[in-house]
């Protein structure tokens, strides 16, 4: 029989808010089972615990939710994996762009603050 998780298993595990797990069930990552009364429990495959996981690594990346939902959902097709890792790098070569501007803009805004300091460390005011 395949483990199964419940929504605190997961919230625990990964360190998150069982809000957080809903949410990203709304945003259609993770896709429970329902049991119990009315179907209010959710139950969670080895497969929503990875989706969960692969989420996470891409939140850290500094994906989007939608970004990374679509890399997931290829990985879950029969498709070629060509495919799907040719769409993972045309994200991540867009996002490390977005990363390196805003390097570029932090240095800059750095290097300003840096121009009204004293050696001292005391900020000098224009005249």
């Amino acid at each position: 029989m395949a483990p199964t998780y419940t929504i605190s298993d997961l919230a625990k595990e990964f360190d998150l808010t069982t809000r957080a797990i809903r949410f990203y069930e709304d945003m259609g990552l993770l896709q429970p089972a329902r049991n119990g009364p009315a179907g209010r429990n959710r139950v969670y495959s080895a497969r929503d615990r990875t989706r969960l996981r692969l989420t996470l690594r891409a939140k850290r990346l500094g994906l989007s939710l939608s970004e990374a939902k679509e890399i997931i959902d290829l990985y879950d097709s029969p498709r070629d994996t060509g495919v799907q890792l040719r769409k993972f790098l045309d994200v991540l070569v867009v996002h490390r762009r977005q990363l390196e501007d805003q390097m570029a803009d932090l240095r800059a805004n750095l290097e300003e603050v840096q121009e009204h300091e004293n050696p001292d460390g005391q900020v000098k005011f224009p005249h």
